[in-house]
């Protein structure tokens, strides 16, 4: 039966893989004062990261409504999909995945497995593009769901922020912490693991990067891994060149994270997305 994949604008492979594989993607929303911005379409990540601080009011961020889901499955019936499957941001992380359930539940014309990635951006991306390319390789829903299942339990996905600020701006902090943060100079690390967010904290940008590296290693054998940041494209190749040894050959993807994200992280954030072997 023909497989498609469908996913939203969080997941942040880059658009030639999406292309290649015919991945759906659905955008999220980026509000900016009274005006919304479809995420990935109508304003770029350059522009969106370099005026952050200076928005009169931060950025929200939103939802895509049932009637997205239901015109982009609607579409891939057309083009012959027999059976879909949608792929989102973790639901600890946002609404979006709720959403997708119920246009699933409503959609009657095919089959839609709705499944949540437990990740946010890479690490949504790998998951949306080995279910691509093993529906393109005739797999059967039953194969994907199993290899997306081993693919989850082994991702991890973490980054350093450069501030507190923008998590306190976002409402996604106590501003009590936040304001201790600011006051010693705290660098927040946020991680992200089969679901389950976390977080730590260092004094300094030095220990944020020791800290960085001793996560890493970790996952060591690595079998896919993806530099993350936000508009910070030579610090994120820095830190590159000092954890070379512990890379897998093969392509590896650098990507500036989509702003529905690094509105709560703030510019100059580094991390990175891990497929351990183990």
């Amino acid at each position: 039966m023909a497989i498609r994949i469908v996913t939203d604008s969080t997941c942040d492979l880059p658009q030639d893989v999406i292309k290649s594989l015919g991945i759906t993607v659905i955008p999220l929303y980026i509000n900016i004062g009274d005006q919304g911005f479809l995420d990935g379409v109508e304003i770029s990540r350059l522009e969106f990261y370099t005026n952050l601080a200076q928005y009169p009011s931060h950025p929200t961020t939103g939802t895509p409504g049932t009637a997205a889901f239901i015109a982009a499955f609607d579409n891939l019936v057309d083009q012959g999909a027999e059976e879909i499957i949608s792929i989102h941001i973790s639901e600890e992380l946002s609404a979006t995945i709720d959403v997708a359930r119920t246009a699933a539940r409503e959609y009657k014309k095919a089959r839609v497995i709705v499944r949540d990635s437990g990740q946010l951006s890479i690490g949504t991306g790998f998951q949306v593009e080995l279910a691509a390319r093993m529906a393109d390789e005739g797999k059967s829903i039953d194969e994907i769901m199993v290899a997306l299942d081993s693919l989850r339990s082994r991702t991890f996905v973490t980054a350093g922020l450069d501030t507190l600020e923008f998590l306190r701006r976002s409402g996604r902090m106590n501003r009590f912490m936040t304001g201790i943060g600011s006051l010693i100079q705290l660098k927040p690390i946020l991680t992200m693991k089969d679901g389950r967010p976390g977080s730590d904290r260092v004094r300094t940008s030095i220990r944020a990067e020791k800290r960085l590296i001793a996560l890493l290693e970790g996952y060591v054998p690595i079998e896919r891994f993806a530099l993350l940041h936000t508009n910070a494209q030579k610090k994120a190749d820095e830190f590159k060149k000092k954890i070379e040894k512990y890379l897998p050959e093969g392509e590896i993807f650098s990507m500036d994270i989509t702003p529905v994200i690094g509105a709560h992280l703030g510019p100059g954030a580094v991390g990175f997305a891990i497929v351990s072997k183990a």
